[in-house]
């Protein structure tokens, strides 16, 4: 009985800080005079309390793993709703194609250049050594 209240009151308090972090987005997103997400800065404001170990990883993690469990579920109204659309994403088929084609290979290669910026070329261990013999 002692052990199923402990889970109990671990995935209440994961759930509870979960959605603190959420509604504080949204508040925060109502007043902020651009359009973002509440959903994306109740997101950040997590990551932060995490990054900065002013939330313990160990109090978000029962919820965490429960959400990630069913995250497949999860997007199935979404895609019944998208599906709403059918006739529109079918006319528009092509530039949506050509759209995530092309904004796939800038990412890539933005993602390819910094990368090459940050870790530079390297020298590989024993290299010189091949080159002496």
């Amino acid at each position: 009985m002692r052990n199923s209240l402990i889970v109990l009151w671990q995935y209440l308090r994961s759930f509870i800080l979960i959605y603190l972090c959420l509604y504080a987005g949204i508040a925060i997103a109502s007043l902020l005079p651009i359009t973002i997400p509440g959903s994306i800065i109740g997101m950040l404001i997590l990551f932060v309390l995490l990054s900065l170990q002013i939330l313990p990883a160990k109090w978000v993690k029962p919820g965490c793993h429960l959400l990630i469990r069913y995250m497949a579920l999860l997007f199935v109204p979404i895609g019944v709703g998208v599906m709403q659309y059918y006739e529109v994403l079918k006319a528009q088929f092509g530039p949506l194609v050509v759209s995530c084609f092309i904004s796939t290979l800038v990412v890539l290669i933005i993602v390819s250049w910094s990368s090459h910026l940050v870790h530079g070329e390297r020298k590989i261990i024993g290299e010189n050594e091949a080159d002496i013999k």
